[in-house]
């Protein structure tokens, strides 16, 4: 079953129409949904079956923004929460230094790969 957000999310891009080509990371094989997704020509984004180990490097990074922000904060609306959210996504990959990126942030980094 799909959560809120990702049907608020599906009728957003519903709106956008033909030539939008969205990208969806959601594991989610109703057909129903399949069947909205290929009218609009969307790209669904899931796992192998039976390959866990696809979804590391994103459940890595959810895990690390729920000790660096969420659980340090209290949320009083969705809005709040979801600027919040918008905020570390931007701060991680803009200004977090990681150490397995050669201490350089995500987007230091793929430019300097981009580069070479």
């Amino acid at each position: 079953m799909l959560e809120p957000y990702e049907w608020e999310t599906l009728t957003t891009v519903l709106r956008l129409g033909k030539g939008s080509n969205p990208f969806f990371l959601i594991d989610y094989t109703n057909r129903t949904f399949k069947a909205k997704l290929d009218k609009i020509k969307a790209t669904q984004s899931i796992s192998r079956v039976s390959r866990c180990i696809d979804n590391g490097p994103m459940e890595g990074f959810w895990r690390i923004l729920k000790c660096e922000m969420y659980y340090l904060q209290k949320f009083y609306t969705y809005e709040e929460l979801r600027q919040s959210i918008d905020d570390y996504i931007v701060f991680y990959n803009t200004k977090r230094l990681q150490t397995n990126l050669k201490g350089l942030t995500p987007i230091e980094y793929r430019n300097q790969t981009l580069s070479a």
